[in-house]
């Protein structure tokens, strides 16, 4: 297990984290851009979030106690979920095509997204990402991947907020129709 929960595990993060890398070379040119404070602050935070989830321990020590039990099916289980959750974020990302963008943005020539997995949820990238972090903290086990996991979620959810505003000034009533059919991150609830 350890050669599997040290290597495999990242090396799936990885996996994902090289395509989006590679992926984001295709892709509209910005008419608006959110700020270079505000990515950097959710960059910083994302790492934080990384990093309670990767290093072998952290303070203080409460954080390293479990919230599951040690074994083999918490972590297979908790793998399963992260990869079902990058593959959803990595679907999302692919049909969401040249309008992607790391940041918040609005591309020239933007269009609004409704099919495939932005039928099901409005921001599928941010809700396969927060499956996948779930995935992890079972699989790791410990407080802190919980601790990791809300993090993350105020972070994606600080941008969905702004993402909103942006689409809603973009699209208008076209927006505002699709937001009160399709649910923001969890279908039918959220």
């Amino acid at each position: 297990m350890p050669l599997i929960s040290d290597y495999f595990f990242p090396a799936v993060w990885l996996t994902f984290m090289a395509y989006w890398w590679v992926m984001s070379k295709n892709v509209k040119v910005n008419d608006r851009r959110e700020s270079l404070l505000s990515r950097l602050v959710r960059l910083v935070l994302i790492v934080c979030a990384v990093a309670l989830l990767w290093l072998p321990s952290v303070p203080p020590p409460l954080l390293d106690k479990r919230f599951l039990p040690h074994g083999d099916s918490c972590f297979w289980s908790g793998l399963a979920v992260t990869a079902g959750g990058l593959l959803f974020a990595t679907w999302a990302r692919r049909h969401l095509g040249s309008n992607w963008s790391q940041a918040v943005t609005v591309k020239e020539g933007h269009e609004l997204i409704t099919s495939g997995p932005y039928a099901l949820v409005r921001h599928p990238i941010y809700a396969g990402l927060l499956v996948a972090f779930v995935g992890s903290a079972v699989a790791r086990g410990e407080w802190r991947g919980l601790l990791a996991v809300v993090l993350v979620f105020g972070v994606l959810w600080r941008k969905l907020k702004l993402e909103e505003k942006w689409m809603r000034v973009q699209f208008g009533e076209s927006y505002d129709v699709y937001s009160r059919r399709v649910a923001a991150l969890l279908p039918y609830v959220v």
